[in-house]
């Protein structure tokens, strides 16, 4: 995890850029406080006008630890790179580059190379995460790109003298940008074209409805090799392990195969073998129980917090300036989470595994119980999967980087995404089956092997809770009694006129918009997370499916009458 700060063909005096550059790239050192670095460069334009391009870039460094500093340089320097980004597949892109042109071990610098041979096709090229931009101020060229569904965050923005201006974090754009937009995922951004979509998979029409059949060996077979890939790494590292059926899949097959280096093939032995798990909630909490039975079956160092109502709401404020929304499911979620990565941060981790994007791809929320035929499933699926970068991405990837934690989620790697979205919807449509009625069946049928058991069927077989609810009902109820408590009917009373963009229909969204206003006070702040009242669980198709959900205030998942079987 890193945090990139590029200001692209300004017209502003250099010396000023440099110092503007390092001032609101510091805003983001919580993302990578182990080094920055910053290159900047003036060239005259195409009317003979003077411009400047800075390039800044704060490192959490990961993978070569002594010489991956950034920015990097292909062999004449001509062409700038700055990164936040995991490849994956760097070492076989390094057998297509001149080995006298590398000059670190960085997985990233591959990058900058392969742009300078292939041009913007290269980024399919790529397998892994990332948001970053090139430059080559000398020949007038510059490229920015993000990874498919937009793991890592990118945002850019445009200056009153027409520059352009990219970050990894709103917080940076804030004070000096007339306009602030996301990057788009699965885009990439010339100078001279615009944007673009690189990222074209069949299934993303959500009109053609996949007809792809899979046995269930070959499921467990591509999960697993999604998550060994990102064990590529250089410092201590754990997995973040809720109790539930995702982060117990990916802390089981981490245990499978951390004795080994994957960087060689497994064929040496791990700098830091032992695993180490986390998990968070309340006291007596859902998750606190069920993530020590998963920690006690795998053999993890388990490492169980608490934290207290009253610390959750002291870090209120906090956690929205990181997380950089006023979502009211973004925001409960993320709170422990933010917590808990202060406490793994204590233990010296800078890497952990974690389990988002299962419930997208697979359909496992609650309210697909309700959908009616196998279309109207995969319409669904396909509008969640590209909202992640919105909610379940932002949430992992900036409540953990505040702490300069980087998360990675194997159920969003490329080639996973692109088998498990090209099924079927009907193979993983929620029916009576022989094991019950539950979410994601084939995803835990493809790992029920009592021959090896990957977990205990307790675990394999529990029902869904959404990460808010399960580190403690009571965490949920507080926050509606704390909202209650600051926030007047006066108030909610003039909802509309104080927020005219998407206003918030509760007192406990509109103390979340308050504070989000107070950090993100940039008219184009409040646009950046999409409207309605609780679009992460409710679009038109939910309406038809079960208007009474789709209605409804309330995100959690216990609210769903007949579902869960905690529901009110």
């Amino acid at each position: 995890m890193c945090a990139i700060l590029a200001i692209l063909l300004s017209s502003s005096d250099p010396e000023q850029i440099r110092k503007l550059a390092l001032q609101l790239s510091k805003k983001q050192r919580h993302r990578g406080p182990d080094w920055s670095g910053i290159d900047v460069r003036t060239h005259t334009g195409p009317k003979g006008e003077k411009l400047t391009d800075a390039l800044a870039h704060e490192r959490l460094a990961i993978v070569d630890l002594i010489k991956g500093a950034q920015p990097l340089y292909d062999s004449t320097k001509e062409y700038i790179l700055t990164v936040n980004g995991e490849i994956y597949n760097h070492r076989t892109i390094r057998q297509q580059i001149d080995a006298k042109d590398l000059t670190t071990l960085s997985d990233c610098e591959p990058i900058v190379h392969l742009y300078k041979k292939h041009g913007k096709s290269m980024i399919d090229q790529l397998d892994g995460v990332f948001a970053f931009v090139i430059a080559a101020p000398g020949k007038g060229d510059y490229f920015a790109a993000r990874d498919p569904i937009g793991v890592f965050p990118l945002y850019y923005g445009r200056g009153s003298d027409g520059s352009w201006w990219f970050s990894s974090e709103v917080k940076s754009l804030m004070a000096d940008c007339v306009e602030i937009r996301e990057f788009p995922p699965g885009h990439y951004w010339t100078h001279k074209e615009g944007f673009h979509r690189w990222f074209n998979p069949i299934w993303w029409d959500e009109a053609l409805i996949p007809k792809n059949t899979i046995d269930l060996k070959t499921l467990r077979e591509a999960f697993e090799k999604a998550v060994v890939k990102r064990l590529m790494c250089d410092v201590p590292y754990g997995v973040l392990l809720s109790g539930g059926l995702d982060s117990s899949l990916v802390a089981s097959i981490v245990c499978r195969h951390a004795a080994n280096r994957v960087e060689e093939d497994e064929k040496s032995q791990a700098w830091y073998p032992r695993v180490h798990s986390f998990t968070i909630g309340l006291e007596g909490s859902p998750d606190l129980k069920a993530a020590k039975e998963v920690a006690n079956f795998l053999g993890t160092v388990h490492h169980e917090f608490t934290y207290s109502i009253q610390e959750g709401l002291d870090a209120l404020s906090d956690v929205i300036y990181h997380i950089e929304s006023y979502d009211v499911t973004t925001i409960r979620a993320s709170t422990p989470m933010f917590l808990m990565a202060r406490k793994i941060k204590a233990f010296g981790f800078k890497m952990v595994l974690s389990g988002e994007g299962s419930d997208e791809i697979f359909g496992g929320y609650l309210y697909f119980h309700k959908a009616p035929s196998p279309k109207d499933f995969h319409v669904e699926l396909c509008r969640k999967v590209k909202l992640l970068s919105r909610y379940d991405c932002l949430r992992a990837n900036l409540a953990t980087s505040a702490w300069g934690i980087e998360a990675r989620v194997p159920f969003l790697d490329k080639d996973f995404l692109q088998l498990v979205m090209s099924l079927d919807p009907s193979v993983k449509m929620i029916t009576d089956r022989p094991e019950g009625k539950l979410e994601k069946w084939v995803l835990r049928k493809a790992f029920d092997t009592p021959e090896l058991p990957y977990l205990p069927s307790s675990i394999l077989w529990r029902q869904k809770e959404q990460f808010s609810d399960g580190v403690g009902y009571q965490w949920i109820d507080s926050l509606k009694a704390f909202a209650e408590s600051q926030i007047t009917d006066a108030q909610m009373g003039c909802a509309s006129t104080t927020f005219p963009f998407n206003p918030p229909t509760t007192k406990e969204a509109y103390l979340y918009r308050s504070i989000f206003k107070s950090h993100f006070p940039h008219y184009d702040a409040d646009k950046l997370i999409p409207g309605g009242p609780s679009i992460a669980c409710s679009t038109p198709t939910a309406v038809e499916w079960e208007k009474a959900w789709a209605n409804q205030a309330d995100p959690s998942g216990r609210a769903i009458q007949g579902v869960h079987v905690d529901s009110y």
